[in-house]
């Protein structure tokens, strides 16, 4: 199976639990996913992806604060020795400020933040 099958594969599988739960994501998610499926030569995914988010079926929009958009620059130079993204960082303090228990994600770095459990 590939990569890609596998991701839809294990969408699927977690998506029960997924459609149960309040789905929210932030701008600097937005852009990465949009890219990474252009880049992927996917523009047309990305394209229908991007729609159905922006007229509200997929998940609410947040926009990254300035003072979310600072501290996340302090938790990307804290935790250097990490391989985290800046986008993972903004995630990360997004998480931690709205107290969220549980995030979506296949990125494996949401899972040493320690802070939230990562379904699937």
């Amino acid at each position: 199976m590939c990569p890609q099958t596998q991701i839809i594969a294990r969408l699927w599988l977690g998506w029960p639990i997924i459609a149960k739960h309040y789905l929210l994501t932030t701008d600097f998610i937005v852009d990465e996913t949009l890219t990474l499926l252009q880049v992927r030569g996917q523009k047309s995914r990305a394209l229908a992806w991007g729609a159905a988010l922006f007229a509200g079926k997929l998940a609410t929009l947040r926009f990254v604060t300035p003072d979310e958009f600072s501290e996340a620059w302090d938790v990307f130079q804290k935790y250097a020795d990490k391989a985290w993204s800046f986008t993972d960082c903004t995630s990360k303090v997004v998480i931690e400020n709205l107290k969220l228990t549980h995030a979506f994600s296949f990125d494996q770095h949401f899972r040493q933040f320690g802070t939230v459990t990562v379904v699937p």
